[in-house]
């Protein structure tokens, strides 16, 4: 789960991260020296396959390369063009312990559209509330008043099944609804109104309803006939709200085919919302929340040194952050992006269901903390079943556990 990308800002070469100076010495190194300099790393890949996608990464670059920070995380940029890159040093800097070079050029992205700032969205919200408002009020009859009434109960099922409200800012939720109540107040004059006719505006607008309503529904009930080889137990505690998840529309991991049917779960505090307005990582309701073991399995990998992200900005880093992935012998469970320092476990250690394993944070590929949770088989998604919640989990739905 992932916000709009920020608008870049030039690197400052005054503030450089250690792990630019490290990486930079360690890419124009000899071939041979490489391996001396990130041990870990060439333990973990291989010596061949990390002089490999470091060979390739220079030449897509080309030579020499210099490494910057960017809001996008280190880039490594050459005469040819540039990469992304990520880098874990030991304390004194002399080796790399942990490096990701993305596969593919760089390109900073492009200035953020104007369009998607909050402003212009609540101007769009506020203009389609008052036209609701307008038309509901204004009907000249009971056939009239039902076509403005569909388009706004349509309006409501794309906005509530689509949007997931809870993500949206408050303001901007609360003045649509109250807009949907005030134009639904005229209600009232329907006694005074003439009939009036069946018309192209009541039919279109009822089958824009039927359309949302049954779109909705099919993505809600959306499954992929494989499920896991048993329920799983729940792995937090308290009120989530299902950000991703169900068919298409509602999960945007359905283009991963391992993560076709994965989760995002967000925390809510007391009044609903997941964040309070300073926005900063604590303020999150999801974060620092203990993440539990879904099942019985054996950890084939564990990561609790990768930093959390800035809410709302997302550097290049590992996938999954800080992860625990447990092999039950049918599947793999994975869950991401946990708090740096929480994880509890280690790779091959054997777990029990309800064990804790760390705690929800905001590392990897995360715009704000929350859970990612995923079950796959051979190199795909499984539908989730669980112990302690009935019914499918998709985008909108609220768990109290």
């Amino acid at each position: 789960m992932h916000d709009p990308t920020p608008e870049a800002a030039p690197p400052s070469s005054s503030a450089q991260p250690p792990e630019a100076a490290t990486l930079t010495r360690f890419l124009a190194a000899d071939p041979a020296e490489r391996a001396r300099l990130a041990p870990a790393v060439a333990e973990a890949v291989g010596a061949s396959r990390m002089e490999e996608i470091v060979e390739a990464t220079l030449a897509r670059t080309g030579t020499p390369v210099t490494v910057t920070d960017s809001p996008d995380g280190l880039i490594v940029t050459g005469p040819r063009g540039s990469v992304r890159a990520w880098a874990r040093q030991t304390p004194d800097g002399q080796e790399i312990t942990g490096l990701l070079l993305e596969g593919a050029p760089y390109a900073p992205p492009a200035r953020r559209s104007p369009l998607r700032t909050p402003v212009v969205w609540l101007t769009y919200v506020l203009v389609l509330a008052l036209w609701n408002v307008f038309t509901l009020w204004t009907a000249a009859d009971r056939t009239s008043w039902c076509a403005g009434a569909a388009t706004l109960a349509a309006f409501f099922v794309f906005a509530e099944g689509y949007g997931a409200p809870a993500q949206h800012a408050r303001a901007r939720r609360r003045t649509a609804e109250a807009a949907a109540l005030t134009a639904l107040a005229s209600a009232y004059r329907l006694p005074t109104l003439p009939t009036g006719h069946f018309s192209v505006a009541l039919g279109t607008a009822l089958a824009l309803l039927a359309g949302a309503v049954c779109l909705l529904a099919a993505a809600r009930l959306h499954h992929w006939r494989t499920p896991v080889s048993q329920p799983l137990l729940f792995p937090l505690e308290g009120t989530w709200y299902v950000i991703q998840g169900g068919g298409r529309p509602l999960n945007h991991h359905v283009k991963v085919p391992e993560q076709r049917a994965a989760l995002d779960l967000v925390g809510l505090g007391p009044h609903g919302t997941r964040t309070r307005p300073d926005r900063d990582l604590t303020a999150y309701a999801a974060y620092g929340r203990p993440v539990r073991s879904p099942c019985h399995g054996r950890v084939i990998s564990a990561a609790t040194t990768i930093p959390d992200q800035r809410p709302g900005e997302i550097r290049y880093q590992p996938l999954y952050g800080n992860h625990v992935f447990l092999d039950t012998g049918r599947e793999i469970i994975k869950l991401a992006h946990l708090r740096p320092g929480s994880v509890t476990v280690k790779p091959g250690d054997v777990v029990e269901p309800g064990e804790l394993l760390g705690e929800v944070g905001n590392s990897g590929n995360s715009s704000e903390p929350h859970l990612h949770l995923h079950a796959e088989r051979d190199g795909l998604g499984l539908d989730l079943r669980f112990t302690d919640v009935r019914g499918r989990l998709y985008r909108g739905r609220r768990i109290r556990v």
